[in-house]
């Protein structure tokens, strides 16, 4: 068991403790009886050649209206004795990049780290699809708006959206001849000085954009579909989708199967993937969320089979 289980996360007084999946994991080593910490990624420094964070000692229990309370912070350097649980929520902007860096040598100075930094770096949530072509939708990433526009008539239909977003933020459905298009490609390149990515419009999105959770390669056996509500056609959660739990296909087990190889060769732990119809759109690696829902819904215990794979390993 380690010494100290410190949870890197956004602000904790702002979640929603019934669905936020890093307090999953915070309840969970609360159960196992870990000494518990909380941080911000401002609070990670390097003191010449010594990578630490100024922590929080934490208290949580399961209560929507008082679900933690923190003690005085302390200054720690990292250590052998460490888990670190790297729970930031994107965008992955500078100040992301500089927080898995100093991770980098918290990972040398013997903690652990999960995700692994490096992968949080390398394996870009959208981006990352193209190591599966034969899963991936129809896919360009272009700052070019002659190549997008290009994408959308030859599809006819497509989903817009920046490389580094989460919760559906930024992204547009697009249709050949609107007129908006121009204002629309502006927005998301900025004037053709940014990356973004076109995915052909999916028609199974009606039937739910499907997270399905990956805990240390394996499958759990059953998945969240973000359903789309009437005025929007994002399935996400954060955009008003509405999530309905069902147990896991062949083409879900499949897509896995494919998958978990890359992500255990990039020290990536605890996965999510977003699948439409039979086509995989995203694998996020920065803050994979749906736990809390997928344990209420089906007995579930989802970071204990995490922390399972990381006791044993």
């Amino acid at each position: 068991m380690p010494r100290n289980l410190i949870m890197v996360m956004d602000d904790i007084a702002k979640i929603k403790p019934v669905k936020d999946t890093s307090f999953a994991f915070l309840l969970e080593g609360s159960r196992r009886g870990y000494p518990l910490f909380y941080a911000n990624i401002e609070s990670l420094w390097i003191d010449g050649d010594q990578a630490g964070v100024t922590l929080y000692p934490i208290e949580v229990q399961d209560d929507s209206k008082n679900w933690f309370s923190l003690g005085k912070p302390k200054r720690h350097v990292f250590d052998a004795g460490d888990w670190v649980m790297m729970r930031k929520d994107p965008p992955v902007d500078a100040n992301y990049i500089y927080a898995t860096l100093i991770l980098d040598r918290a990972k040398a100075q013997g903690a652990r780290v999960v995700n692994d930094p490096k992968a949080l770096r390398d394996f870009n949530e959208k981006l990352a699809i193209s190591y599966f072509g034969q899963w991936m939708p129809p896919t360009l990433v272009s700052a070019s708006h002659a190549q997008l526009k290009d994408f959308i008539q030859t599809h006819q239909k497509a989903v817009i959206k920046p490389l580094d977003g989460m919760g559906g933020r930024g992204i547009f459905m697009v249709s050949h001849g609107e007129a908006n298009v121009n204002a629309i490609l502006e927005t998301l390149t900025g004037g053709e000085k940014r990356l973004a990515m076109a995915q052909a419009f999916l028609p199974d999105i009606k039937d739910g954009d499907k997270r399905v959770l990956v805990v240390n390669g394996q499958i759990v056996p059953y998945l969240l579909a973000r359903i789309p509500g009437s005025e929007d056609f994002r399935g996400n959660l954060a955009q008003g989708g509405r999530g309905e739990g069902r147990p896991v296909t062949e083409v879900e087990r499949a897509i896995v199967e494919s998958v978990a190889p890359t992500l255990l060769a990039h020290g990536i732990t605890f996965a999510g993937l977003d699948v439409i119809g039979d086509r995989l759109t995203e694998v996020n690696v920065t803050s994979p969320t749906c736990v809390r829902e997928l344990d209420q819904q089906f007995g579930l215990n989802i970071a204990g089979q995490l922390f399972d794979a990381l006791e044993s390993g």
